[in-house]
């Protein structure tokens, strides 16, 4: 299920740009930060210095064990 996996990439601030997280839902080799932050809020020159400062993790998780865990918890 495509919505079980993201890449969530937590960016801090950068110059005059404010921190920002982004989440996107991509393969484990694409987590990063030139395939996930979108738009790229720096101008050319400054984008890898910006992708350097951000971190990307992928997430994996079961909707369904989370479904089944709620309705045992619910009964």
């Amino acid at each position: 299920n495509s919505e079980d996996v993201r890449c969530k990439c937590i960016c801090p601030p950068y110059k005059d740009h404010s921190g920002h997280i982004y989440n996107k839902n991509v393969s484990q080799k694409d987590c990063d930060c030139l395939h996930v932050v979108e738009p790229m809020p720096v101008p050319g020159p400054d984008v890898e210095a910006y992708c350097l400062r951000c971190e990307c993790k992928y997430e994996e998780r079961s909707s369904v064990t989370i479904k089944v865990n709620n309705i045992i918890l619910l009964a």
